[in-house]
């Protein structure tokens, strides 16, 4: 599955992201690495609380 994102970098320095598809969304990490790692489990936690909302 694929799932759109937009990636903005901080002034601080580090990243944050926002999931267009699941409006609420988000993550940050200080590197893109940890960026993406932050992503899968903000996606799986967003899509969980949606199915659950559903039951």
């Amino acid at each position: 599955m694929k799932i759109k994102v937009v990636i903005h970098e901080t002034e601080e320095g580090g990243y944050w992201a926002e999931v267009t598809a699941i409006p609420g969304c988000a993550t940050e990490g200080e590197t893109l690495e940890d960026l993406m790692s932050n992503l899968h489990e903000a996606i799986e936690g967003c899509l969980a609380v949606s199915l659950e909302g559903t039951a």
